[in-house]
């Protein structure tokens, strides 16, 4: 960007000091009904989000680009560059045109900065994702560098929480948290490499923050600000870390929003013992909210969310990201959801009502701005209708010993019925967007707007009827009432009664102009009524809005309610989800205690029985799996898994870890019946990956994976490992497969499920009292694999590999030569010495000795063809014999 120069003309050099403010946002310039860009925000604007590139004039002898939105459309284009990844400060008109020309011919309007527009500080409900949250989060380190705070809001709904985690662990929780905006200290003691490449792989925007000026005293004095209170530990004993994280996010808030008050609840301080922190890799294998393609469709979360409000949906995000291992927690949503599958027509009339119900938390949050409109405050009338519906539904069912139904059926029963009956009464029931389009207030609400109303739509009604009303007080039938841009209204009278009028006994006539044929008089109540009939319309708006801002200010005295009904009406919705799904699928309630116990009986896979069951597939072939403790054991088993590829080794592995997690969010289960102890985290190491930006290798990748699962998992944890060493030489992988076996068994001793290849470590059931081998079973046909896709006890006599290979489409040649090798290695032949068996069995042997089909002899196409066309089954015993001489004699 060009200096600011004497060379700019008034409007550009304006532009120029405003961009100078804020280097990193593309600046979105007002100009009448337009946004309008220059410079290089102009070109990339043009270039991300299809804008026509035009030019303005010239600056420092070079033509300036120019790209520009209309102001009526802002929101969709505002949408797109925070998808990509701008910031986007607006640079609004501060006062009329008017007022600038009074200081001047060469005076422009008065410009500035109202707010910067981000991915973690959106608002309007056409930039926000209805089912998802907008989360804002800041990461500040402690002085040992240790320990990190994590502070997230959803501006949108005002929800404010903070946390302490190890320091590792800021990465994994981020993932959990899924912000659109993240927060880092300008200086920081710890690396955060790993952060900053989870933003840039998850597409979040980061911003600094100035760590000199958010410690200490200085935050907890921030926080008091913000909220007006004395001291910042009113909200509870923050720690240092944590009060310098909150104050993070309210100085970029204010930043952001130039001062605009943001609602935010107080910071809530969040407990990580009570909730299931699950790492990146983790969720990713399992793909718990989506796949590993990014796609929803597919996740866990697809199957299970069949919620019917914005806000239910959100929640039941949190749910599955943030699993809880709080087992009264677990065992309250567990009641909740086994009244509702009992009671499916209460349970389905109230999701009938729930579906109506408008973003309670979202529409309030926008009113407190000042961002709002006569739309928000229709949703809050109608989500309070709707809530007083369902308190309805409640006295249909008994539900006193439901600790959650109780909870949600007190804070309805708290409804604010005077505001419900208020917001009806003066909303129409399809207002428009924005208060300055008028027309929401309903007629009759108020007797003022109502005759101002009037004047505006019936002006020539009202004007008819004072003519009438004045022939009829004078006896001038020829009396009339007339218009013009320079007198107003007017009444006119022929010349004759001029006279007449002036000497009216009331005096009510006032001459305003003596014509050739025509006198031309005015009155009081004329003169009045014209001023309001011309202002009318201007009235109308300007006497909603003193409406408009009284009905803000019922709401916000009802915020407090407002807000627990919110959170109220999206639990109820999560858990009436969870039923519902439950029912439609299938699914069993899971015993969940303190022990260590994991026995499914009849388990299956969430997503692929659904994917299965939408394609008509076949049914999906349950297994069981018990790694409970044994024989006065205190820990749990480790299985084993063997068997080939695609016989379902990975699919087994990963639908126990699901029907783990499921179960700790309140929910039912895919299986026949389940008992689980809780877990206190799930670990999973399955598939192949790189990360070549980070210079790793699948197998380097794999190790990293796998270090942290043995450094960190517990006899209370779930682990599940495919193919460990996989990546690397065949004795390499199998000792480190090996030595991880034997530590997860020795050390972790938690419940673990481990698939591999490397069939020498089923002889360690001998030697580990607490592993069990299990198999996926298969069957042989000719040269040919059946896989059953069901796991038995027991060792797999060897991978199939070629078999599956087969299947894949190698070409003939490769599987036949693959096919000669297997079986000289399996009979032990040279296995130490790999070049003898190279040097007597060369490489394309097999592929030299294949006869091409064009060297067939005639004879022997013949019978190929007489072969191929045969149907054993409907050979007789005669028709095959004789079948079997003529074959005989062709040969011969």
């Amino acid at each position: 960007m060009s200096d600011i120069s004497l060379e700019a003309t008034p409007l550009i050099a304006q532009y120029l000091a405003l961009k100078v403010q804020n280097p990193d946002c593309m600046l979105f310039f007002r100009v009448g009904d337009f946004y309008e860009l220059f410079f290089e925000d102009a070109v990339d604007a043009a270039r991300t989000i299809g804008l026509t590139l035009t030019k303005r004039g010239k600056h420092l002898g070079e033509d300036i680009p120019l790209a520009g939105v209309p102001v009526h459309a802002v929101d969709e284009y505002l949408a797109k560059l925070i998808q990509a990844g701008f910031r986007v400060a607006m640079a609004e008109q501060m006062e009329p045109a008017e007022e600038a020309k009074k200081r001047g011919y060469k005076s422009i309007v008065a410009r500035d900065i109202v707010r910067i527009v981000t991915a973690g500080t959106l608002t309007e409900e056409r930039l926000l994702t209805p089912n998802r949250p907008s989360r804002l989060c800041a990461l500040a380190f402690a002085a040992d560098s240790k320990t990190c705070a994590v502070a997230c809001t959803d501006i949108s709904t005002g929800q404010f929480v903070v946390r302490c985690v190890p320091a590792d662990q800021a990465a994994d929780l981020l993932v959990a948290l899924q912000p659109a905006e993240l927060l880092l200290p300008d200086v920081c003691n710890v690396n955060i490499d790993e952060v900053k490449a989870l933003c840039a792989a998850r597409t979040i925007q980061m911003a600094h923050y100035p760590t000199g000026q958010l410690q200490g005293a200085q935050a907890n004095a921030r926080i008091a600000a913000y909220y007006d209170v004395v001291d910042a530990q009113v909200f509870g004993t923050l720690t240092v870390v944590e009060a310098a994280a909150v104050a993070s996010i309210l100085y970029y808030i204010e930043r952001t929003q130039k001062g605009l008050n943001v609602p935010l609840s107080p910071p809530q301080q969040a407990s990580t013992s009570h909730n299931m922190l699950l790492d990146a890799a983790t969720r990713a294998n399992l793909e718990i909210t989506q796949t590993l393609q990014g796609q929803f469709a597919g996740s866990l979360l697809h199957v299970v969310d069949e919620t019917v409000t914005g806000a239910g949906a959100r929640l039941l995000l949190d749910w599955v990201s943030q699993p809880t291992i709080h087992l009264p927690t677990i065992h309250a949503r567990q009641n909740a959801v086994a009244f509702a599958i009992e009671h499916e027509k209460w349970r389905s009339a109230v999701r009938a009502c729930l579906k109506a119900a408008p973003d309670i938390a979202r529409a309030l949050t926008r009113l407190s701005m000042e961002r709002g409109g006569p739309r928000d405050m229709r949703a809050i009338a109608g989500a309070l209708s709707i809530a007083a519906q369902i308190e309805t539904l409640f006295a249909r069912v008994e539900c006193t010993d439901i600790a959650l139904l109780q909870e949600i059926l007190a804070v309805l029963k708290l409804l604010p019925m005077e505001l419900i009956e208020h917001l009806n009464a003066a909303l129409v029931d399809e207002p428009p967007l924005s208060p300055h389009d008028g027309g929401y207030i309903r007629a009759g609400f108020d007797a003022e707007l109502d005759e101002i109303r009037s004047l505006r739509d019936h002006s020539t009604q009202i004007i008819a009827q004072m003519e009438a009303n004045l022939r009829a007080q004078t006896t001038i039938r020829s009396l009339k009432i007339r218009h013009n841009n320079v007198l107003g209204y007017y009444i006119e009278v022929p010349s004759q009664f001029g006279d007449y009028l002036r000497e009216d006994a009331q005096k009510r006539f006032i001459l305003r102009q003596s014509l050739p044929n025509a006198t031309r008089f005015s009155t009081a109540e004329l003169a009045e009524l014209d001023s309001k009939i011309a202002s009318a319309g201007a009235q109308a708006i300007a006497r909603e809005s003193a409406i408009f801002a009284g009905l803000c200010a019922a709401i916000m005295e009802e915020s407090a309610a407002l807000k627990a009904l919110h959170e109220a009406l999206a639990q109820l919705d999560v858990l009436l989800n969870l039923a519902q799904v439950a029912t439609i699928l299938n699914w069993t309630r899971p015993r969940v205690d303190e022990s260590l116990a994991l026995h499914i009986d009849g388990g299956r896979h969430a997503v692929v029985e659904r994917a299965l069951k939408q394609a008509n597939a076949g049914a999906f072939i349950a297994n069981s799996l018990d790694l409970s403790p044994f024989g006065g054991a205190q820990t749990g088993q480790i299985a084993l898994v063997t068997g080939p590829n695609m016989g379902g080794k990975s699919t087994f592995l990963r639908q126990n870890a699901l029907i783990v997690l499921l179960a700790h969010i309140g929910s039912y289960v895919p299986a026949t019946s389940a008992h689980i102890g809780v877990v206190d985290r799930i670990f999973s190491r399955v598939g192949a990956s790189d990360d070549l930006a980070r210079g790793r290798s699948t197998f380097m990748v794999e190790m990293v994976e796998t270090a942290g699962i043995l450094n960190q998992a517990t006899a209370h944890s779930f682990v599940i490992l495919d193919e460990i060493g996989r990546g690397t030489a065949t004795w390499d992988g199998l000792s480190i497969a090996w030595a991880v076996l034997e530590h997860l068994h020795e050390t972790n001793q938690c419940r673990t499920i481990f698939a591999t290849h490397f069939h020498e470590l089923t002889q360690l059931q001998s030697r580990l009292p607490r592993m069990q081998n299990l198999h996926v079973l298969v069957k042989e046909w000719g040269n040919s694999l059946v896989f059953l896709h069901q796991v038995a006890a027991g060792v797999a006599d060897r991978s199939y590999g070629v078999h599956v290979a087969q299947k894949a489409g190698l070409p003939k040649v490769v599987v036949e030569r693959a096919r000669t090798l297997l079986k000289r290695l399996e009979k032990g032949m040279d296995r130490s010495t790999p070049a003898n068996l190279l040097a007597d069995l060369p490489l394309f042997a097999a592929l030299e000795a294949a006869p091409a089909v064009e060297a067939l002899a005639p004879w022997q196409s013949e019978i190929i063809g007489k072969l191929q066309a045969l149907n054993p089954d409907e050979l007789n015993p005669k028709a095959a014999l004789e079948l079997l001489y003529q074959l005989k004699g062709m040969v011969e």
